[in-house]
């Protein structure tokens, strides 16, 4: 049953944006443009505005009187995965046949993020915050009939998260708080016939060219949504003026996303509708931070983030329905990942040059999710490095403005070799890599009210 649930505007432009390559796996760092300026260091020990609930919780007792911030991130990427396709078969001879164009060159659109917080303290001791973003989000596509469209020519994930928080400071050194996840997803993948196909046809006795459709047909595709729930638990620790420590675990959401399954592997070219759902286990990520005011002007931040990307194995389709798949597939293997947990570290700094400006700057290493024998052609992850520099302007007593600008560059080997059996004719061999860059701009606006 399709789930509904979320229909609130700023859903509209959350669905809208999708990525990849920014953060490992289809993880999203891009929660506040104020953090981008600092590379997201020390984000679960800082409290800029009310967008540091996001990260964790507790530091909503740092936030006085009611607070707003909303703003955008713009993500411009540049992901290039490039190789051979390569084709075995009996039908073609001994030895592999090369085919052209194996290359997917810019397989990721731009794409805009945006997020809203709000921010309410009750009294000296009680904190409630509402943040409204996306930790999640994945956009790779090919065209139809591309060479290595048969392992798969679309994938995208996309979640709007729903977090009411609530903190509480235990005494000046200490404050907790918690919160619930509340996330509406959807997600596709598919894949087609390479046109290659069209070229091959003429060498194959003619029984085995009937068995092929097209290039561009449609293979196989999966389509759904659903909504999870989660929860969050973050404290602080202010040891002394200068330094504090911030501690946040967010769990993972578990969605089965319901849809329909499409395709001709799967309806062999009937005109039917076939019930399906793909489940899909958002990792649970925590954090370990610093803050340390070393001057009046001057200070330092660090982040130590893991996320537990192991539980991201296997993608794979269940048919509940009536009505099943050619063959009568009760489940179907998807794709294989195999991902890893991944850590993530980063520095940054932050300095106040004068009652009205602050600049920022930030370093991080994003490590990979993707395991080297298991990277696929949908989600080409890589270890990455970010560059960040950030300033911030307070406008007027209550409304202060943040800009950023990061780039993040993939770094290291980050091999791809992927089989695909086609019809049970001939094994399909993608031998290549993934590379690329993105640049990301960002600006953050918060009132205080």
């Amino acid at each position: 049953m399709q789930k509904r649930l979320l229909t609130l505007a700023v859903t509209a432009a959350l669905l809208s944006s999708t990525t990849q390559l920014h953060a490992a796996g289809f993880q999203l760092a891009e929660y506040s443009a104020t953090g981008l300026g600092r590379a997201f260091a020390g984000e679960a020990a800082m409290a800029d505005n009310a967008s540091a609930q996001a990260r964790n919780p507790a530091m909503l007792t740092y936030l006085e009187g009611r607070q707003l911030s909303t703003g955008g991130i713009y993500v411009m990427p540049n992901v290039d995965v490039t190789g051979d396709v390569s084709i075995s078969s009996p039908l073609l001879g001994s030895e592999p046949v090369k085919m052209k164009g194996g290359d997917a060159l810019d397989v990721a659109d731009d794409a805009l993020v945006p997020n809203f917080y709000y921010s309410n303290q009750l009294n000296d001791q009680w904190t409630w915050g509402l943040a409204v973003n996306s930790n999640y989000g994945l956009a790779t596509e090919l065209p139809a009939t591309h060479a290595a469209a048969i392992f798969g020519n679309k994938t995208s994930v996309t979640t709007v998260e729903f977090n009411p928080n609530i903190a509480y400071r235990i005494n000046d050194a200490v404050s907790v708080g918690a919160g619930v996840r509340i996330v509406y997803g959807e997600g596709e993948i598919g894949a087609s016939l390479p046109g290659w196909v069209d070229g091959i046809k003429p060498a194959l006795p003619a029984p085995v060219q009937a068995m092929l459709p097209p290039g561009g047909t449609e293979l196989k595709s999966m389509k759904g949504d659903d909504v999870g729930y989660g929860w969050q638990l973050g404290a602080s620790w202010q040891i002394n003026p200068a330094h504090r420590l911030g501690f946040a675990y967010h769990s993972g959401v578990q969605l089965d996303l319901d849809g329909h399954a499409s395709g001709v592997l799967y309806t062999g070219s009937q005109d039917v509708s076939i019930e399906g759902y793909l489940p899909l286990e958002l990792p649970a990520f925590a954090e370990i931070a610093s803050h340390h005011q070393l001057t009046d002007n001057w200070a330092m931040h660090a982040s130590v983030n893991w996320t537990d990307w192991s539980v991201f194995d296997q993608l794979v389709a269940y048919f509940p329905g009536d009505v099943k798949p050619k063959g009568d597939l009760e489940s179907d293997l998807v794709k294989e990942e195999h991902f890893e947990d991944n850590w993530r570290f980063a520095l940054g700094t932050t300095y106040q040059v004068n009652n009205d400006w602050l600049v920022r700057a930030g370093v991080a290493l994003d490590k990979t999710a993707a395991n080297d024998e298991w990277r696929t052609t949908t989600i080409p992850d890589s270890d990455r490095l970010w560059f960040s520099v950030g300033a911030g302007y307070q406008a007027t007593k209550n409304l202060n403005v943040d800009f950023a600008v990061t780039y993040i560059k993939a770094t290291g080997d980050a091999p791809i070799n992927e089989q695909q059996n086609l019809l049970g004719l001939a094994a399909v061999n993608f031998n290549g890599e993934a590379s690329g860059d993105v640049w990301l701009a960002g600006i953050q606006m918060s009132y205080k009210m």
